[in-house]
């Protein structure tokens, strides 16, 4: 596929937001509309080379889900579609939702999920993301000292998140275009 494949999780909408406007700054010429993760399927995902992946911050210790206490199914009931898939040759840049005030302790942490379901195949993940400008207690987000992906609080800094996710693409989009044939 030419272009880049934006999914995401959602419960309460605040994740499709933001894809949408990851979707809006890119523009259509470079990426197709994002897509909820319980309306498509493993090869609608896999026909893409340059992914970006997004989830809510639903989960404590696993992927959002059913489980978790999402109102819809998530990325907890993707998952098993990705036993034995390889993704190499994928790039993939990730991106999640946190509230570093109420979960302080466990700030963006499902973002480390979808970080390992897709490394763990294969994929090449991008767009590490530095925790300057946060303040929290712990997140399982960050390996090195820096998030795994670009980490957005919607409820305590919403006025941030515009100029985070275009100063993020502006770091990852190199990166993702030169997969697209």
């Amino acid at each position: 596929m030419s272009k880049i494949g934006i999914f995401f999780g959602t419960d309460t909408g605040s994740t499709r937001l933001v894809a949408k406007s990851i979707f809006k700054q890119l523009g259509e010429g470079f990426a197709n509309k994002p897509k909820n993760i319980n309306r498509t399927d493993l090869a609608e995902l896999l026909q893409y080379d340059a992914l970006i992946l997004g989830t809510p911050s639903y989960g404590i210790g696993e992927l959002p889900g059913l489980s978790t206490g999402c109102l819809e199914s998530n990325w907890r009931e993707f998952a098993p579609y990705l036993d034995g898939a390889d993704l190499s040759g994928k790039k993939v840049a990730l991106f999640g939702l946190g509230n570093q005030e109420r979960y302080a302790d466990r700030f963006a942490g499902s973002l480390i999920h979808l970080y390992r379901l897709f490394h763990d195949r294969g994929a090449d993940i991008i767009g590490r993301w530095s925790t300057e400008g946060y303040k929290f207690d712990s997140s399982d987000a960050v390996i090195d000292n820096q998030f795994v992906g670009l980490v957005l609080d919607q409820r305590t800094q919403p006025h941030l998140t515009d100029e985070r996710i275009k100063i993020w693409l502006a770091e990852i989009t190199p990166h993702l275009l030169p997969v697209l044939p």
